[in-house]
């Protein structure tokens, strides 16, 4: 399974493991089951969107501009709800981008695998969509990544998903793969703040 340990390390990714089940109110093996799922299908996300010349530049300006890594260096902040509404830590806006009208599908596909609420996994996925642009800004800066090289770290990390065998997988690419229905129910902000909400 690809997890937050992936991405942050063992030490921080179970420290954020442990915040967003806090702040989800779910139990920590459920909520990393949903993160589990998550993750691949934002990563497949980012690198189909990467894919075409022009969605490679889109990707490399915005982590230019507005992802330098920084928020992983206040992780903690940011899962505490302490963060400033930013392009960094709009995860609704950043989703909207990679998904697009496929995000309610994607929520109710893992809502429906984890017995979560489908508005906890929108605020899940609201809440992984700015870590995972901060992974990808930080391994820009750190590795003087151009757009090609943030194109190719995510086609290895893709290959790395899949060549891990992980079942995952197979939901991820199907859900990038269905049609969006374009319901209301598929901006994942007005999901999230609905279940918050109640």
């Amino acid at each position: 399974m690809f997890s937050l340990n992936d991405l942050l390390g063992q030490q921080t990714g179970d420290e954020a493991v442990g915040q967003i089940s806090g702040m989800l109110g779910a139990d920590r093996s459920t909520t990393n089951t949903a993160i589990e799922l998550a993750l691949p299908v934002i990563l497949n996300g980012l690198a189909n969107n990467a894919s075409s010349a022009e969605g490679a530049a889109s990707l490399n300006s915005a982590l230019e501009k507005d992802h330098d890594g920084g928020i992983l260096e206040s992780l903690g902040g940011f899962l505490g709800g302490n963060a400033p509404e930013t392009r960094q830590t709009n995860g609704g806006g950043i989703l909207g981008h990679i998904l697009g009208n496929k995000q309610g599908t994607v929520a109710q596909e893992i809502s429906g695998s984890t017995g979560l609420d489908s508005g906890q996994v929108a605020k899940l996925m609201i809440t992984l969509a700015p870590i995972v642009m901060g992974y990808l800004g930080k391994e820009k800066r750190n590795n003087g990544l151009d757009q090609g090289g943030v194109t190719d770290l995510l086609a290895r990390k893709q290959e790395k998903m899949q060549s891990s065998g992980n079942p995952v997988m197979d939901f991820a690419t199907r859900m990038l793969d269905q049609d969006g229905d374009g319901s209301a129910m598929d901006d994942l902000a007005s999901m999230a703040a609905g279940y918050f909400g109640k």
